[in-house]
């Protein structure tokens, strides 16, 4: 069984211009010309439900978690109807909001009563510190309610800096909150491996496999996953951006065993959904 923790879908209205405007960033940030570094393509599918289904049918990927984002309080309403309304057995979406947002707790409150699982947040483009008070607020509210919170961490590829999310201000914020409720994406802090290692190895949060396979190196991938515990190990593609497929070859290159694997690629998930 395969469970992807971490892919991104839009409206069909949108989703050709969302993906341009993403990838826009990425060179703006990288350079005019950049490619990933194996050659592959920026995106390997559009960014719609349809889409998603497609390649999760050619990659064997039983349920795929959708991660929505507002990037200001006024989108929030908005996305978490669409969030609602793709959901399926197939597609579970989890729900947003923004730490700007005055009612964020009443916005979770009303999110846990119409089924929702959790939520994504993405502080790099919020542009809140996860340490900051508005966001430990959303987190302890979550951590009240049940509720998953998937968030971006580390650096992000098509986002200047400072960082939001850094592993020190993750590791801060978990002073506030037991943390097991927590998804810290792409191995806990993109391009900042070292640091996950140095305040998040041995903690109680999760950490997901999104978009890591081409930029870390394969034994520090393995090292992280060791010694913070195959059981607190999500897998995810950051889909549309990875194929699934690619992503599971990469963990089944690092000599993990079956236990672990399967931790990783649906246990940990069930787990985490089960407990929502």
């Amino acid at each position: 069984m395969l469970i992807d923790f971490h892919t991104h879908i839009f409206p069909e209205k949108i989703a050709a211009r969302s993906i341009e405007a993403l990838i826009a960033g990425i060179r703006r940030e990288q350079g005019a010309d950049y490619e990933n570094p194996d050659g592959s393509p920026l995106v390997f599918r559009e960014g719609t439900p349809e889409a998603l289904l497609e390649s999760m049918d050619k990659s064997e990927v039983d349920c795929s978690i959708c991660l929505p984002i507002a990037t200001k309080p006024s989108q929030t309403v908005s996305i978490n109807r669409f969030a609602e309304g793709i959901r399926s057995a197939r597609m579970i979406s989890l729900g947003t909001l923004h730490p700007a947002d005055p009612e964020a707790e009443q916005v979770l409150e009303d999110l846990a009563k119409r089924g929702f699982r959790g939520i994504k947040l993405h502080l790099q483009f919020q542009q809140y510190d996860i340490d900051s008070p508005e966001v430990i607020r959303i987190l302890q509210k979550a951590e009240a309610l049940g509720l998953i919170v998937v968030f971006h961490a580390g650096a992000d590829i098509g986002l200047p800096p400072p960082v939001y999310t850094s592993p020190e201000k993750i590791r801060h914020a978990l002073d506030y909150v037991d943390g097991s409720n927590l998804v810290a994406a792409h191995l806990g802090g993109w391009a900042q491996w070292d640091d996950v290692e140095r305040y998040l190895v041995g903690t109680n949060i999760n950490l997901d496999t999104a978009y890591i396979r081409l930029f870390i190196p394969p034994e520090q991938c393995l090292r992280i996953i060791r010694n913070h515990g195959a059981d607190k190990i999500v897998f995810g593609s950051d889909s549309p951006w990875e194929n699934p497929a690619d992503t599971l070859k990469f963990l089944q290159s690092l000599n993990l065993t079956e236990r672990e694997l399967a931790q990783i690629t649906h246990e940990n998930a069930q787990r985490l959904l089960k407990n929502a």
